[in-house]
């Protein structure tokens, strides 16, 4: 069943893509005790919902005419989704995370995500527009709540308490105070990359809250950083999940005639890649996009696809990202084009590449990791 319970009545709600088959549903009770929560209230002013993960609060509060803010290409889409088949989208603004809040908030519904440096940056940017009468509510899952959220609100916005836990769930009330003295955004952040690294040994790259491996580079991609193909000459490649962009830096310093695109379905890791190209890369033709993989890319349009596909999903762990990023892969290569995956072995991504590709290559591996190759043959397997 995949209908909240909420106090107007019953909401039919998808993710996204929406999946007839998929058996994970769109709201959970974190979602369901916000709603309960919030039943009755009737603010004068403006409503955001920050970090609504498929579309369950923004859609329950629909009446509220809320704002939301996200940073995720596919919560946003759920959320539209879900707004268009409960016929309940008119005076909802969405928003993504790039976007200037609202001047003045007199309700703030957090739903907390799962990168503490995400909350903290919005945080910083949403305190302006609270006030001393602003109602914050904070809801998550138990495990997902820890004393370092619960100081991040404190810090940032003012005096915060939780309730009790209900079926695993728990909100944090904060009272916000107009007189406290918040320390800095320190977001973005910036890293210099390691000497082992090819091309970009010893650049610097730029990371906004939330985007993967913000801190350092994270080994997956320094495996396939040290074991990228040289190429040359004209080409159009696509760094698909592309975080903070230093896979398709690395591209387009080994092969200043490529054209590079950068794709992830974070607002914040795009604006990362631009960040990263502009300062180590400005006169390559890039595009930046905020998408579902592949999804809008013209067929058989690239030559090299380069990708280290995420398995977590929030709190759920699978491959259904991967399999969709590796089927839009096969459709915007040309024939002979390539995709080079970098993944945990235990994976076992060599299956679904064959089954998609008709061939896989093992370029590279080591006790955690395995780079493959599938080239693009122009017949559907």
């Amino acid at each position: 069943m995949n209908r909240l319970l909420t106090p107007p009545g019953e909401l039919d709600l998808v993710r996204y893509p929406v999946d007839p088959r998929d058996p994970l549903r769109a709201w959970d009770a974190a979602d369901e005790y916000a709603v309960r929560h919030l039943d009755g209230l009737d603010p004068a002013g403006a409503v955001l919902v920050f970090g609504d993960r498929w579309g369950a609060l923004t859609t329950a509060l629909a009446h509220l005419r809320p704002t939301l803010v996200t940073d995720s290409y596919l919560a946003r889409e759920a959320a539209a989704e879900n707004l268009r088949r409960a016929g309940a989208g008119d005076g909802v603004r969405l928003l993504t995370t790039r976007d200037a809040p609202p001047g003045v908030i007199d309700v703030l519904v957090v739903r907390v995500p799962k990168s503490l440096a995400l909350l903290e940056d919005q945080l910083h940017r949403l305190a302006p527009a609270v006030h001393a009468g602003t109602v914050v509510v904070g809801t998550g899952m138990v495990k997902e709540i820890h004393t370092s959220t619960l100081e991040l609100f404190e810090r940032i916005l003012g005096p915060t308490r939780t309730t009790l836990a209900e079926r695993k769930a728990r909100l944090i009330l904060c009272t916000p105070d107009p007189a406290l003295v918040r320390p800095a955004n320190p977001w973005p952040r910036t890293h210099p990359l390691p000497g082992d690294v090819g091309v970009v040994s010893g650049l610097t790259v730029t990371n906004h809250a939330g985007v993967f491996s913000a801190e350092r580079l994270d080994i997956g991609t320094r495996f396939l950083l040290q074991h990228l193909p040289a190429r040359s000459g004209p080409e159009h490649v696509v760094d698909l999940g592309c975080g903070n962009g230093v896979v398709g830096l690395a591209a387009a310093l080994g092969n200043p005639g490529a054209e590079l695109t950068f794709v992830d379905e974070s607002y914040q890791a795009v604006a990362s890649a631009e960040a990263t190209m502009a300062a180590n890369a400005p006169a390559t033709t890039a595009r930046f996009v905020v998408g579902d993989g592949l999804a809008g890319q013209p067929p058989a349009s690239v030559d090299l696809v380069l990708n280290n596909p995420p398995f977590h999903v929030h709190q759920s762990t699978g491959d259904a990202t991967a399999w969709r990023m590796f089927t839009g892969a096969r459709a915007a290569l040309r024939p002979g084009g390539e995709l080079w995956v970098v993944g945990n072995r235990h994976l076992g991504y060599h299956v679904k590449l064959r089954k998609l590709f008709g061939n896989c290559e093992v370029v590279a591996a080591n006790p955690k990791f395995v780079i493959l190759r599938a080239v693009r043959t122009g017949v559907l397997r």
